[in-house]
C-alpha cells in the first residue's frame, strides 16, 4: 500500500465518522471494578498478572521497545495495579519509583531511568504526565485501602507539579512537558506543549490536593488547545505544538505528526467525560474495523497515513472514542487482552477501564 493511497484512504474514513452525537456516563465501581457484559469477570486481574508478568521487576517497570524505564511507565503500573485491587504490586512499584526516581529536592520524578546507563537515571528533567500518573495512582490507592501515607504522597507531588509544570500562556495556565527545555526561551516558535500530557481524568482528584493551583482552569486550558490544535485535512493534533503570537502549530522542533504521544488524547477524554463530539469526531475513523484499517500515524499537512500503530491497545483507544460519541459497542477482538508491546498493552487496560468505569453499555 503505498503511503498516499493509505493516507486518501483514511481521510474518507474519518470524513464519515463525523457524526455530531451525544455522549453521557456513569462510574465505574470500587472493587477491581465490574465487568460489563462482554468481559470475563475477572479480565482484570488475568490481564494484569500477564502485564505485571511480563514487563515489572523488582517494582521497575520496563518499555520492552524502548529498552527504558521510565516514569510514565511507573504511573501506568501503579494506576493498573490499584484498579486490579494488587496492594503487594502497587507497593513494589511505588517504592523503586520513590527510590529511583523522586531524587532531588523539585519533588518531582526523574523521567529516565536506563541500566546500561551510569548513572542509571540519564535524564533528571520530569515529565509531567509521569508525574501526574504516579499522583493519581497514590489518590487512588488512598481510597481504595484508606491509606495516609498514599494521600500525603499524592499530595506532595501534585503541590510540585503545580509550582514547577504549570506557566501562564496566551491560552491560560499550561502544563509544562518538563521543568526545562520547553519555554520560549528555548524555541523561538514558542511555548511547546505536548496535549497527550493533559491526563485529564486525574484532576478531580487533584483539585481536593492542591486548591492553591487552579486546576479546573489547567483542564480548560487543555480542552481549549485541543479544539485549536486541529492540523490539516483530518484535523488531528499534532505530538508537540507551540503557542507563540498566534494559534498553535506543530512545533517545528518536533516532526509534525499525529502519532504516539497523541493517540492517548482520546483515552484520557473518555475517561474524564469529556466527550463533546467536537473534541472527539477526529478520532473516531482512524480505526476501521469492519476493514481492520489503520489506525495510523498522520503527517498532518498532508492527511497521510505513515506506519500503523503496532499493538491492539491502538485500536481500543479509538473503540473507546467511538463508544463515547456513538454508543457503538466494543469490537470482540478488543474484549481480551493478550500479551503484546508495553506500550500496546498498556493503551489496551487502561481503555477497558475506562470504559468499565464510564460507558459499561459499550462492553
Amino acid at each position: 500500500m503505498m503511503v498516499r493511497q493509505a493516507g486518501i484512504g483514511l481521510a474518507m474514513l474519518i470524513s464519515a465518522a463525523i457524526i455530531p452525537l451525544g455522549a453521557a456516563a456513569s462510574p465505574g465501581s470500587e472493587k477491581a471494578q465490574t465487568a460489563g457484559a462482554g468481559l470475563a469477570a475477572s479480565w482484570l486481574e488475568t490481564a494484569w498478572g500477564v502485564y505485571k508478568k511480563r514487563f515489572v521487576r523488582a517494582g521497575r517497570v520496563i518499555d520492552d521497545v524502548n529498552r527504558i524505564s521510565h516514569s510514565e511507565g511507573q504511573g501506568y503500573g501503579m494506576l493498573m495495579a490499584v484498579k486490579a485491587g494488587d496492594r503487594a504490586g502497587f507497593d513494589e512499584i511505588w517504592q523503586w519509583t520513590k527510590r529511583e526516581l523522586y531524587i532531588d529536592a523539585s519533588g518531582l520524578a526523574a523521567w529516565k531511568w536506563d541500566e546500561r546507563s551510569v548513572p542509571k537515571v540519564a535524564d533528571k528533567n520530569n515529565a509531567s504526565d509521569g508525574d501526574i500518573l504516579i499522583a493519581w495512582a497514590l489518590a487512588e490507592a488512598s481510597e481504595r485501602w484508606s491509606t495516609l501515607e498514599h494521600r500525603e504522597a499524592a499530595r506532595d507531588i501534585v503541590r510540585a507539579i503545580g509550582q514547577a509544570n504549570i506557566a501562564l500562556t496566551p491560552a491560560g495556565p499550561a502544563l509544562l512537558p518538563g521543568r526545562v527545555g520547553f519555554s520560549p526561551e528555548d524555541h523561538p516558535d514558542g511555548q511547546v506543549l505536548n496535549l497527550s500530557y493533559w491526563v485529564f481524568p486525574a484532576f478531580e482528584r487533584f483539585k481536593e490536593l492542591d486548591p492553591a493551583t487552579d486546576w479546573a482552569a489547567v483542564q480548560a486550558t487543555g480542552l481549549k488547545l485541543l479544539r485549536e490544535s486541529r492540523f490539516g485535512p483530518l484535523r488531528l493534533p499534532a505530538d508537540w505544538i507551540a503557542i507563540g503570537s498566534g494559534p498553535p502549530a506543530p512545533a517545528k522542533a518536533f516532526p509534525a505528526k499525529f502519532s504516539y504521544n497523541a493517540i492517548r488524547v482520546p483515552l484520557y477524554l473518555v475517561w474524564a467525560k469529556a466527550t463533546q463530539p467536537d473534541l472527539l469526531r477526529p478520532f473516531v475513523g482512524l480505526w476501521n474495523d469492519e476493514l481492520n484499517l489503520g489506525p495510523f500515524e498522520v503527517e498532518l499537512s498532508s492527511g497521510s497515513a505513515l506506519q500503523t500503530f503496532g499493538g491492539t491497545g491502538f485500536k481500543a483507544v479509538v473503540a473507546s472514542a467511538k463508544c463515547a460519541l456513538h454508543r457503538e459497542k466494543l469490537h470482540p477482538s478488543l474484549r481480551k487482552v493478550e500479551s503484546d508491546s508495553y506500550y500496546a498493552m498498556t493503551l489496551h487496560i487502561l481503555s477497558l477501564i475506562a470504559l468499565q468505569e464510564r460507558y459499561p453499555e459499550c462492553l
